[in-house]
Parts: C-alpha cells; structure tokens; sequence
C-alpha cells in the first residue's frame, strides 16, 4: 500500500502549490512516451503518481486519506463503537467508494492541456521576404511558467479551462526585421475527432507578416491554435521575435551601428566613407572632421524603421576603429613631429 506524499516526494503539511509542483514533475520524468526502455516500469509509477496527486489535490479525499489510509477511500473504514457517522463512512455517506480507477494519461492531459505534450513545432526552412521562416522546436511547455490545473474534484470555475498559452521564438534576420517579410510556419498539434475524445495529430501552417521595424520580443499571437483536450480550450500559439547575429550591422534601438575601419591617414585627413545598407543601397558618408578611436558619426533617418511611426526612421551610426601603422620610418616621423602639434 504506497505512501501517497511518499510517491510525491512531499511532506504531509504540504500545500496545494507544492503537490502540483511535484506531480508536474514526476509526471514528465515517468511519462511513458519518455521512458520507451523500460515502459512496463514507468507505466506503473505514472499510475501510482496519478493516484497520488488525484488524492492529495482533492481536498476531501485529502482528508479522508489522511484519517483513514487507502482503506477509507475503498470504504473500508474501521467501525466505530457505536455505529453513527464511522459506521456510516466517512462524512456520513454509507458505501460510498473513491477508490481510483481513473486514466493516469487522462489525469496528464487534464493538468497540461495537452494529451501529446513531446509534439513540436516542425521547422519549415530559411527564407525572407515570402519564403518559408526557419525556427527551432516547440520550448519545453513544463517549465514554470505552464499551469497546473486546480484541485481535481474540487470546486471548477465555470466553464472549461484554457491550456496556457505554447510560446516560441521566432528566428528573423536583420533584413527581415529592416523591410518586413512573411514567415510560414507549420505547427503539429493534437485534435480532438467527432466523438469527443479521441485524439488525432494535425498539422497546419500558419503564417507571420513580419512588419519593418518589429523588435526582438514583438509577440505574435494565434488564439485556440494548440493541442485540444476534452473540456479544455486549446492554447494559444504565441511566436517571440529573436533577432539574429548580422556580420556588419548591430541594432540600439531604433538605430543601426556598423564598425567604419579606418587608416591612420584617413582619420587624420578628410575621406568618403561607403556603407553597403540593409535594403541593397551604397551610402556615402564625407568625413570631413578628424577622427578619434570610437568616434560616432550619425547619418539621420537611415536607420531602422519605427514600427509604431509608419514613415519613420531611427540613424545610421558610424563606429570609428582607427587601424595605426605598425611602423614609421624615421624620417617620416620627423615630418609628423613638424606636422603635428606637439
């Protein structure tokens, strides 16, 4: 007869928050479909971890186990001297019996919302403009930010629960995120068939219109597109702008910094500096002032476009590296000591 705070790794003070944790976890950890090598052994534990948490999460089972052992949820309650509410059953309810005789993988689809929690996004390939848009899989959806569901047996809000919401990144290139492109997406999800509770993999393909000037964490949302479970509202699909490395161009804000290598000579003198842009034009930049290691120069409106400002741009900005010569011959370094202030 197992322990059931034993089999969750909990004390018998334990709340509600720390018996979800602890099902979540060991849920995942003995979940058959992750445990293929010995599937008889983990068939057994995600059973007797469902009956445990289906227990401690209900508050009356709580209690009755906590008085009586397994042998008050099979009705087996010790008779009292006298009858009355012991002879009766717990809580005065003659023969009523909570044994568990419940689905472990029903009681997982339930917490989760999902009944097919290792599906993942499939990865579609590279591209910009109207190319298909490359990603990684679906995240992990038990980390601390996925909901347990309440109590089992206890008190439900009205109507079904929404799954919490299957968030992703979303891999975008700096020329995408400079003139915009459209990103296809195909997602595998669980959903349900006309009768109800059977389950059957789906795919479909979703499509993201990336808009000039989004930023890395822009979130994009399609509602109800997740896993289906029966009497739970399908999650939402959320996809998070990441922006990746660019070899030149590195993005502040709304502003564009490219490094600008220069001689010694070039920095001391005057020179036109070209810079290859994001949307394929050459920029020439006259550099007219002296120029120090790290000195900044700014080209208005060449930037990146505001998302929130149609028509708009942030700078270009040029990050002086100043290149000095390994080696001056001496009478050259006479003719800069007559050059140069002292």
């Amino acid at each position: 007869m197992p322990d059931f705070y034993k089999v969750l790794g909990v004390s018998r003070s334990a709340g509600d928050d720390e018996i979800k944790k602890a099902y979540r976890k060991l849920a995942i950890k003995w979940h058959p479909d992750k445990n293929q090598h010995r599937r008889a052994e983990s068939e057994a534990k995600f059973k007797e971890i469902a009956e445990a948490y289906d227990v401690l999460s209900d508050k009356e089972k709580r209690a009755i186990y906590d008085k009586y052992g397994e042998e008050g949820l099979s009705g087996g309650v010790p008779m009292g001297g006298g009858g009355g509410a012991a002879a009766a059953g717990p809580g005065g309810m003659r023969g009523t019996r909570t044994t568990f005789h419940g689905d472990p993988h029903k009681i997982f689809a339930q917490f989760f919302g999902t009944s097919n929690p290792f599906s993942v996004f499939e990865e579609m390939g590279g591209g910009g403009g109207g190319g298909m848009g490359g990603m990684g899989g679906m995240p992990a959806m038990f980390g601390s930010g996925m909901g347990g569901m309440g109590g089992m047996g206890a008190p439900r809000p009205r109507g079904p629960r929404k799954a919490e919401p299957v968030v992703t990144k979303l891999n975008c290139s700096l020329e995408e995120l400079f003139n915009g492109a459209t990103k296809r997406m195909k997602v595998t999800r669980q959903r349900l068939q006309a009768d109800g509770s059977t389950l059957r993999p789906e795919e479909k393909l979703l499509e993201i219109h990336v808009k000039p000037g989004w930023k890395a964490g822009t979130r994009i949302t399609f509602e109800n597109e997740g896993d289906q479970a029966p009497g739970v509202v399908p999650a939402d699909i959320v996809f998070v702008i990441a922006e990746k490395h660019h070899p030149r161009f590195t993005r502040e804000g709304n502003d564009l910094v490219v490094k600008a290598r220069v001689t010694l000579l070039q920095a001391l003198t005057t020179h036109t500096q070209s810079v290859r842009t994001l949307d394929d034009r050459t920029l020439s930049v006259a550099c007219n002032e002296v120029l120090s290691p790290g000195y900044e120069k700014r080209v208005r409106g060449e930037g990146m476009p505001i998302s929130k400002a149609p028509g708009t741009r942030g700078d270009l900005v040029l990050r002086f590296e100043v290149v000095f010569p390994s080696h001056i011959p001496e009478d050259k370094r006479d003719l800069l000591r007559r050059a140069l202030p002292a």
